[in-house]
């Protein structure tokens, strides 16, 4: 699977049952020799979603517990 077919998927916690963000709004974490994702980082936003601030939330790729149609579901028990 390309990034772009899963740029508009929502992350859900499927511990909390909670929306972490859409990954189009994320950076990555890519291994340089493999070009593989490493993790997905998801930044803190305020006011709006214009302004990033605080802590960001680093996903690991072995997280992932299921890529949907419309969703990614991860562990947060598994991510820094």
């Amino acid at each position: 699977m390309r990034f772009r077919d899963m740029s508009d998927k929502e992350i859900i916690n499927v511990n909390e049952g909670t929306r972490l963000g859409i990954l189009g709004q994320t950076d990555l974490e890519i291994d340089e020799s493999t070009g593989q994702i490493e993790s997905f980082i998801i930044p803190n936003y305020k006011w709006f979603g214009l302004v990033k601030e605080g802590e960001e939330t680093k996903i690991r790729w072995k997280s992932i517990k299921k890529i949907g149609e419309d969703m990614i579901m991860i562990d947060t028990n598994l991510s820094e």
